[in-house]
């Protein structure tokens, strides 16, 4: 086991560090190992565990792997995407049904949206229906949200929907999928002022690091089935009453930034403590936007979010500069799938070049690193440097955890 603090600014990103957490296999994917933020397990008919990983960016849709031995992750299927201005970054899947979102990189093409496929034989995906929400202003869909069979839940642009910037083309909608041939749209929010024609002012930009106002992840739980917790990216952490989904409506809006660096990228309700774990995403290399934090937010008061800690990272003068992005980006969500592991204590995120780390938070005020794995840089990886992306653990406490480059997937034991 290496351990952190022996490193010193400059250190060999070949490395690979370790605490409190093993690696059970490693699987390249073929080739294709770069993944997005797009990862969900299925447990099939004849008891597999497929594990289910949208790719960051073409040639590549999506990759299944039969990880029901986890130490021998198998590949079941590898899908192409249409052309390469579109990118699938993001799944979800319920049951047999699963739900895979369209970005294009410019304004006007498709596919842009969501496509819903039965995966009742991963080995074969049966396309269902496209939800197209392409148009002039439009790069369609960057998140999913889909955990109840019922409704998407959607980061979206719209053929109707023109912004007021041009970063600020993706809002909140609802997607009414019980039908699952003909998805629906039933409500939507933007925050006031990112749309022309609002009647409020467009909202000041951030004077160093613009990332927009549109919304990340939009997350909704079965213990909160009315509220949805949406990160919008520089307009902070927003909690909407989504009870009438015709009309969602704002409960609170919690912005830090400025001062903070902005990118508001997950915002993760532990109910049973009454508080949000709120990431940041870092977006620039070598550490040109740091601090990207993760937050400890009280959330007793939903209408008054204090924060009260940040989850405590290794320093940035030694992994601001060993390649990519350093900072932190996605977590486990708790997702209320069979498959997953759901935790009020224990928080697992990734952090690009700083691997996936997993925190005690039974102290809110005190949180704790536990364990970690940061592999060595992957072969060919464009950052010289390992850049984990997504972490999705299981309902057996294992940890995958993928690349944003070349680095493939990281079957993990946690050992705490």
């Amino acid at each position: 086991m290496a351990v952190e603090g022996s490193l010193r600014p400059g250190a060999q990103a070949t490395q690979t560090l370790a605490l409190n957490m093993k690696l059970l296999a490693h699987h390249e994917l073929a080739g294709f190992g770069g993944v997005g933020e797009g990862i969900n397990m299925q447990a099939t008919r004849d008891g597999r565990r497929i594990l289910w990983l949208a790719h960051e960016s073409a040639p590549k849709n999506f990759t299944a792997v039969d990880v029901t031995d986890p130490r021998a992750p198998r590949m079941v299927i590898q899908t192409d995407l249409p052309h390469a201005k579109v990118r699938s970054n993001s799944l979800d899947v319920v049951g047999d049904v699963m739900a895979v979102a369209y970005q294009t990189k410019e304004w006007g093409l498709k596919p842009a949206g969501f496509d819903l496929f039965d995966i009742s034989k991963p080995e074969q995906p049966r396309l269902i229906s496209h939800f197209d929400s392409s148009g002039p202003s439009s790069r369609g869909a960057h998140c999913v949200w889909f955990v109840d069979g019922e409704y998407v839940h959607l980061t979206s642009g719209a053929p109707d929907f023109t912004p007021t910037h041009p970063k600020d083309d993706q809002f909140y909608r609802i997607i009414d999928v019980r039908n699952p041939s003909k998805p629906t749209e039933v409500g939507r929010w933007w925050l006031p002022g990112t749309r022309k024609g609002d009647s409020e002012p467009p909202l000041p930009r951030h004077p160093k690091f613009d990332g927009g106002y549109r919304p990340h992840n939009t997350n909704v739980y079965p213990q909160r089935p009315d509220r949805a917790y949406v990160a919008y990216i520089d307009g902070g952490t927003v909690i909407l009453d989504i009870s009438d989904k015709a009309h969602p409506r704002m409960v609170t809006r919690w912005r830090h930034s400025p001062p903070y660096n902005g990118f508001t990228h997950t915002v993760l309700p532990l109910f049973k403590k009454g508080i949000l774990i709120v990431s940041d995403e870092c977006v620039k290399d070598n550490g040109i936007d740091w601090p990207k934090l993760a937050w400890v937010v009280d959330a007793r008061e939903e209408k008054n979010l204090v924060p009260v800690a940040t989850l405590p990272l290794p320093p940035v003068e030694v992994f601001g500069k060993r390649g990519g992005r350093f900072g932190a980006h996605n977590l486990h969500e708790n997702y209320p799938g069979p498959c997953s592991w759901r935790s009020d204590q224990i928080v697992v995120g990734t952090f690009f070049n700083g691997g996936v780390r997993a925190f005690d938070v039974s102290n809110p005020y005190q949180p704790r690193e536990v364990a970690y794995f940061v592999p060595g840089a992957p072969p060919l990886s464009p950052a010289g440097a390992i850049q984990i992306n997504d972490v999705f653990v299981d309902e057996r406490g294992i940890v995958y955890a993928v690349d944003r480059f070349a680095g493939g997937l990281y079957c993990l034991e946690m050992t705490i």
